[in-house]
């Protein structure tokens, strides 16, 4: 079993910058990929970013040129760095890791006000 636990997330204006942190812990030998997924209420969990074991990312188009994810393997954290943020960008995220299977974090609310 691997558990994750998401930080960092909170309220900020329209413009400014908030930086998640997902700590994984347990069975964490032969994760692969981590990443991030967003969601909101009434509609599905939509990918925002993710990054593999050797480092390589991707992004949802609506967040490209302003969120970097990046990866620390030595503590087993991903993080995601969330710059120019916009009220649309509010939501809950999560954080997943992927190993025998998916696991996800219990999320982080994270809220742009206009």
């Amino acid at each position: 079993q691997v558990q994750l636990v998401e930080s960092g997330g909170g309220l900020v204006q329209a413009g400014g910058s908030l930086r998640l942190s997902c700590a994984a812990s347990g069975a964490t030998f032969s994760i692969s990929d981590m990443g991030w997924y967003r969601q909101t209420p009434g509609k599905q969990r939509e990918l925002v970013a993710v990054i593999t074991l050797g480092g390589s990312a991707i992004y949802a188009d609506s967040v490209k040129g302003r969120f970097t994810i990046s990866r620390d393997n030595a503590k087993n954290t991903v993080y995601l760095q969330m710059n120019s943020l916009k009220p649309e960008d509010t939501a809950v995220y999560y954080c997943h890791a992927d190993r025998d299977r998916r696991y996800w974090g219990r999320g982080t609310q994270v809220t742009v006000s206009s």
